[in-house]
């Protein structure tokens, strides 16, 4: 029987503890910042935004859906900029997708605390990822807000 055995330095020990809890802590990290952005949420099919829709708490008409296809400026004007700030406060950045060719999927929301009418939540869906979008309202006198309910 042949026993080797090797004399390994306290530095050595400690430095290759050192690498193993850095990248231990890259890993959870980068795992945590993935799960939570905005590429996380899977659009693909109607069912799957009918249910995000319904998690943002809003209540649709289901007999009307609007597909159109879109393309994200290469350059941001004030009003994209300004559109683009919506999206920051919701955690989604469109600066990333300059240039791309988009899927924007828009539903007639029946349940906005007004009672107002024509309000519609629009999905902004590149590759099937949710990117961005909004709820607003047509009307002259209209408004543009986040994908998320609010009572007020």
């Amino acid at each position: 029987m042949l026993v080797k055995t090797i004399k390994v330095k306290k530095l050595g020990v400690v430095i290759a503890v050192c690498i193993a809890a850095a990248l231990f802590i890259f890993l959870v990290v980068y795992g945590v910042a993935h799960a939570y952005s905005d590429d996380c949420v899977t659009l693909e099919t109607e069912e799957q935004r009918q249910s995000f829709i319904k998690e943002m708490g809003w209540e649709i008409d289901s007999s009307y859906a609007e597909t159109s296809a879109a393309k994200i400026p290469t350059e941001f004007g004030d009003v994209y900029e300004q559109y683009n700030d919506i999206q920051k406060q919701q955690g989604f950045n469109l600066e990333k997708y300059r240039g791309k060719e988009i899927e924007i999927y828009s539903y007639k929301i029946t349940n906005y605390p007004s009672g107002r009418e024509n309000v519609f939540i629009n999905l902004m869906v590149f590759e099937g990822r949710l990117i961005g979008g909004d709820v607003s309202c047509n009307e002259l006198d209209g408004f543009m807000q986040g994908l998320k309910r609010s009572e007020s």
